[in-house]
């Protein structure tokens, strides 16, 4: 619990996360893939509220917002598309989470994946801090 997650489990988790975003950014998302997306924006968030990265805020609320416009396209025209100019932010962000499954202990990722599943059973719109509530921008 004190190592990082094992290289096999990373990089599955890791792939899962790449190719939600390779399917998404060409048209062939789905909730399920949008979901899994937002499952490691806000991983990534959590640990990285834990020492581990230093991504800014907006990077983290622009990848938020760019799922939020594809559901609202989704809803209306049944297409499953993330908007190009969003693709930048969930690059850097799965990169950073990338590292982090190589830097925090196992631990601390359960503890964020726990974290994941408490935002989820609450009524918060997001569990990420406005920037200047997070002292970043």
């Amino acid at each position: 619990m004190l190592l990082p997650m094992d290289p096999v489990s990373a990089r599955e988790q890791s792939l899962s996360s790449h190719l939600a975003l390779a399917a998404c950014r060409h048209g062939h998302g789905n909730s399920h893939l949008f979901n899994e997306l937002m499952r490691t924006v806000y991983v990534a968030w959590f640990l990285q509220q834990d020492g581990y990265g230093s991504e800014p805020v907006g990077r983290f609320k622009a990848a938020e917002l760019a799922v939020e416009v594809a559901l609202e396209l989704a809803h209306v025209s049944s297409e499953w598309v993330l908007a190009e100019d969003a693709v930048p932010s969930f690059e850097r962000l799965l990169a950073l989470h990338d590292a982090q499954f190589a830097a925090a202990p196992l631990h601390k990722i359960i503890d964020a994946e726990r974290r994941l599943r408490q935002f989820l059973a609450g009524t918060a719109e997001s569990p990420i801090a406005e920037a200047d509530q997070a002292g970043m921008s």
